[in-house]
């Protein structure tokens, strides 16, 4: 059995896109089992039906109102040309007069999963033999969830791809089966072991962070600088954790595991979506994927 892995990463998801459309449309993988964590959540099931161009459009066109009902952050350019995000005071203010939890809202998103992933191709992938499995996490029972297309109604199962992607506290704190949750990422960033649970012997894993890191982050100039920065230590930490565990599952259990990492640092903000940069990062993922390969076929025959 072959599976697809592609971790979380925001905005960067557009670069797993291209991976993903080189090894299904050029190298010819056919998966079994699509698994995905937050931002992999919201491209696993198109995927799974083979229609990339149609993701490839919906994902590299998205914006921060396709996803935010209230967006507690501006974006701003820096005199260097960059993008930096500051405190959108009066919409915090009003979403905690509301009684919100979170300094912002993500209906927008949820709306925006059912208008493009149709009850149809719902029922079209539940009737293929290909299994779509998000990632989520259970703030109330402290455990990570993995929810499989096959157990669900299409209205629950959009629930778990919106849930999966819920950055909190920038955007919503869901309420479930009399439970809070929240995005995968925080439990389960790169969900290798759980591929090979549900009994995937090759898995190709997309991950959206550079192998090493490359730079040193700049000092917080705001508390959503700090509280950024300090989510994307914690996950990175859960992510090299995942990847090792991974790799210890692989060995025990003759998997074998195909890892993509992003070559250079996309983005210090994956909360920031640019379209002409996500297509830019799409392509960048594909050749990417095509240079890896073609240096592995190298190899290979190199040593025969």
């Amino acid at each position: 059995m072959r599976a697809l892995v592609i971790s979380g990463g925001g905005s960067k998801g557009a670069f797993a896109g291209g991976v993903a459309q080189y090894l299904m449309d050029e190298q010819n993988h056919t998966y079994d089992l699509f698994v995905g964590t937050s931002t992999g959540s919201l491209l696993i099931s198109h995927l799974a039906l083979n229609k990339v161009e149609k993701i490839k459009e919906i994902y590299t066109s998205v914006n921060q109102n396709s996803i935010f009902s209230i967006r507690p952050f501006r974006v701003k350019k820096t005199k260097y040309g960059g993008k930096e995000i500051g405190i959108d005071h009066m919409a915090v203010l009003r979403n905690f007069l509301r009684g919100s939890k979170t300094f912002g809202e993500s209906h927008n998103l949820r709306k925006l999963i059912k208008n493009v992933f149709t009850e149809l191709e719902f029922n079209q992938l539940k009737a293929s033999e290909k299994e779509v499995v998000v990632t989520v996490s259970n703030l109330s029972l402290n455990q990570v969830e993995y929810k499989s297309i096959n157990d669900f109604s299409y209205d629950d199962f959009c629930d778990w791809i919106w849930i999966s992607c819920n950055y909190v506290p920038f955007m919503s704190l869901v309420t479930k089966n009399n439970c809070e949750y929240a995005d995968g990422g925080f439990g389960s960033m790169v969900p290798i072991e759980e591929a090979i649970k549900r009994g995937a012997t090759t898995v190709d894993v997309i991950v959206l962070e550079t192998e090493v890191a490359y730079y040193n982050k700049l000092p917080s100039r705001n508390v959503f600088s700090l509280l950024t920065n300090l989510h994307e230590f914690m996950l990175d930490r859960v992510e090299k954790h995942n990847i090792r565990i991974g790799k210890f599952v692989a060995v025990n259990n003759d998997a074998i595991i195909n890892l993509y990492y992003t070559p250079t640092v996309l983005t210090t903000n994956s909360l920031v979506f640019d379209k002409k940069l996500m297509l830019k990062w799409w392509e960048s993922g594909f050749n990417y994927a095509k240079e890896k390969n073609m240096e592995v076929n190298e190899i290979k025959g190199e040593t025969t």
